[in-house]
Protein backbone atom coordinates (compact mmCIF):
# COMPACT_ATOMS: atom_id res chain seq x y z
CA UNK A 1 0.00 0.00 0.00
CA UNK A 2 2.94 2.19 0.73
CA UNK A 3 4.55 1.59 -2.36
CA UNK A 4 0.89 2.36 -4.76
CA UNK A 5 0.52 5.59 -2.24
CA UNK A 6 4.53 6.62 -3.08
CA UNK A 7 3.81 6.04 -6.94
CA UNK A 8 0.24 7.67 -6.64
CA UNK A 9 2.05 11.01 -5.38
CA UNK A 10 5.19 10.66 -7.85
CA UNK A 11 2.97 10.30 -10.61
CA UNK A 12 0.91 13.57 -9.41
CA UNK A 13 4.17 15.57 -8.98
CA UNK A 14 4.95 17.85 -12.26
CA UNK A 15 7.97 16.76 -14.00
CA UNK A 16 9.91 19.80 -13.47
CA UNK A 17 9.73 19.39 -9.62
CA UNK A 18 10.89 15.44 -9.54
CA UNK A 19 14.66 16.40 -10.41
CA UNK A 20 14.54 20.36 -9.07
CA UNK A 21 17.09 21.25 -6.91
CA UNK A 22 18.86 24.51 -5.45
CA UNK A 23 21.97 25.61 -7.53
CA UNK A 24 24.13 27.91 -6.25
CA UNK A 25 25.59 30.15 -9.21
CA UNK A 26 28.93 31.95 -7.55
CA UNK A 27 29.40 35.50 -8.05
CA UNK A 28 31.75 35.97 -10.73
CA UNK A 29 31.31 32.75 -12.80
CA UNK A 30 30.19 34.92 -15.68
CA UNK A 31 33.00 37.05 -17.04
CA UNK A 32 32.78 40.46 -17.10
CA UNK A 33 32.55 41.94 -20.73
CA UNK A 34 32.98 45.33 -22.41
CA UNK A 35 30.02 47.02 -24.02
CA UNK A 36 29.73 45.92 -27.59
CA UNK A 37 30.63 49.30 -29.52
CA UNK A 38 27.47 48.63 -31.90
CA UNK A 39 25.32 48.48 -28.85
CA UNK A 40 26.82 50.96 -26.79
CA UNK A 41 28.17 54.84 -26.53
CA UNK A 42 30.96 55.39 -24.51
CA UNK A 43 32.79 53.19 -21.83
CA UNK A 44 30.27 50.12 -20.62
CA UNK A 45 30.72 46.38 -18.93
CA UNK A 46 28.38 43.72 -18.89
CA UNK A 47 28.66 41.49 -16.24
CA UNK A 48 25.93 38.63 -17.27
CA UNK A 49 24.36 37.58 -13.52
CA UNK A 50 22.55 34.27 -14.94
CA UNK A 51 21.38 32.97 -17.74
CA UNK A 52 18.21 31.28 -18.77
CA UNK A 53 17.64 28.11 -16.62
CA UNK A 54 14.76 25.93 -17.81
CA UNK A 55 11.90 26.40 -17.62
CA UNK A 56 12.15 30.12 -16.73
CA UNK A 57 13.55 32.29 -20.05
CA UNK A 58 14.69 34.87 -17.56
CA UNK A 59 18.30 36.45 -17.34
CA UNK A 60 20.03 39.06 -15.58
CA UNK A 61 23.10 41.47 -16.03
CA UNK A 62 24.42 43.69 -13.98
CA UNK A 63 25.77 46.89 -16.33
CA UNK A 64 28.17 49.72 -15.48
CA UNK A 65 28.05 52.70 -17.45
CA UNK A 66 31.02 55.71 -17.23
CA UNK A 67 29.55 58.97 -17.24
CA UNK A 68 28.12 60.06 -20.73
CA UNK A 69 28.07 56.34 -21.90
CA UNK A 70 24.31 55.07 -22.72
CA UNK A 71 22.71 51.76 -24.84
CA UNK A 72 21.93 52.15 -28.35
CA UNK A 73 18.06 51.85 -29.14
CA UNK A 74 16.46 48.54 -28.20
CA UNK A 75 13.16 46.80 -27.34
CA UNK A 76 12.93 43.82 -25.71
CA UNK A 77 10.14 40.88 -26.43
CA UNK A 78 8.97 40.03 -23.10
CA UNK A 79 9.58 43.46 -21.49
CA UNK A 80 12.80 44.53 -19.13
CA UNK A 81 13.33 45.47 -15.78
CA UNK A 82 15.93 47.73 -14.47
CA UNK A 83 16.83 48.27 -11.04
CA UNK A 84 19.33 51.25 -10.32
CA UNK A 85 21.50 49.93 -8.13
CA UNK A 86 24.06 53.44 -8.08
CA UNK A 87 24.69 56.29 -9.95
CA UNK A 88 22.25 58.48 -11.70
CA UNK A 89 21.33 57.80 -15.29
CA UNK A 90 18.84 58.00 -17.91
CA UNK A 91 16.14 56.42 -19.53
CA UNK A 92 14.14 57.25 -22.74
CA UNK A 93 11.28 55.82 -24.32
CA UNK A 94 10.93 56.67 -28.00
CA UNK A 95 8.81 60.03 -28.54
CA UNK A 96 9.33 60.79 -24.83
CA UNK A 97 11.27 62.66 -22.74
CA UNK A 98 14.57 61.31 -20.73
CA UNK A 99 13.96 60.97 -17.73
CA UNK A 100 16.35 60.71 -14.56
CA UNK A 101 16.71 57.28 -12.30
CA UNK A 102 18.17 57.04 -9.50
CA UNK A 103 19.59 54.20 -6.64
CA UNK A 104 16.79 52.06 -6.04
CA UNK A 105 14.12 53.21 -8.50
CA UNK A 106 12.92 50.31 -10.88
CA UNK A 107 12.38 50.86 -14.57
CA UNK A 108 9.90 48.92 -16.70
CA UNK A 109 10.23 48.37 -20.20
CA UNK A 110 7.06 46.89 -21.33
CA UNK A 111 7.71 44.38 -24.03
CA UNK A 112 8.37 45.94 -28.00
CA UNK A 113 8.47 49.57 -26.17
CA UNK A 114 11.32 51.41 -27.98
CA UNK A 115 14.06 52.98 -25.67
CA UNK A 116 17.70 53.23 -24.70
CA UNK A 117 19.29 53.73 -20.66
CA UNK A 118 22.56 54.94 -19.30
CA UNK A 119 24.86 57.20 -17.12
CA UNK A 120 24.04 61.04 -17.06
CA UNK A 121 26.09 63.15 -18.73
CA UNK A 122 28.03 63.35 -15.30
CA UNK A 123 27.57 60.46 -12.98
CA UNK A 124 28.12 56.87 -13.81
CA UNK A 125 25.37 54.10 -13.47
CA UNK A 126 25.03 50.15 -12.22
CA UNK A 127 21.99 48.87 -13.39
CA UNK A 128 20.57 45.48 -12.81
CA UNK A 129 18.66 44.46 -16.11
CA UNK A 130 16.50 41.60 -15.81
CA UNK A 131 14.90 40.24 -19.18
CA UNK A 132 12.98 37.40 -20.65
CA UNK A 133 13.96 35.46 -23.83
CA UNK A 134 11.19 34.56 -26.60
CA UNK A 135 12.96 32.24 -28.95
CA UNK A 136 16.48 32.21 -27.56
CA UNK A 137 16.25 36.04 -28.23
CA UNK A 138 15.84 39.11 -25.28
CA UNK A 139 16.78 41.96 -27.35
CA UNK A 140 16.38 43.23 -30.52
CA UNK A 141 19.03 46.34 -30.75
CA UNK A 142 18.56 49.15 -33.16
CA UNK A 143 20.34 52.41 -34.31
CA UNK A 144 22.18 54.21 -31.71
CA UNK A 145 20.83 57.59 -29.41
CA UNK A 146 23.00 60.18 -31.77
CA UNK A 147 24.48 62.83 -29.74
CA UNK A 148 22.40 65.44 -29.87
CA UNK A 149 19.65 63.49 -28.17
CA UNK A 150 21.19 62.50 -25.76
CA UNK A 151 22.54 65.84 -25.06
CA UNK A 152 19.15 67.26 -24.29
CA UNK A 153 19.04 65.82 -21.05
CA UNK A 154 16.24 64.61 -18.69
CA UNK A 155 12.73 66.59 -19.25
CA UNK A 156 12.87 66.84 -23.55
CA UNK A 157 11.70 65.09 -26.29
Amino acid sequence: MKALLALAALVATPAWAQTAHVEVFRAGSHPAVPGPVERFTGMVTVQPVFDPHAPSTASAGTVTFQPGAHSAWHRHPKGQYLIVLSGVGWTQEEGQPIVEILPGDVVWCPPGVKHWHGASATTGLVQLSVQEAVDGKNVEWLEKVSDADYAKGPGVK
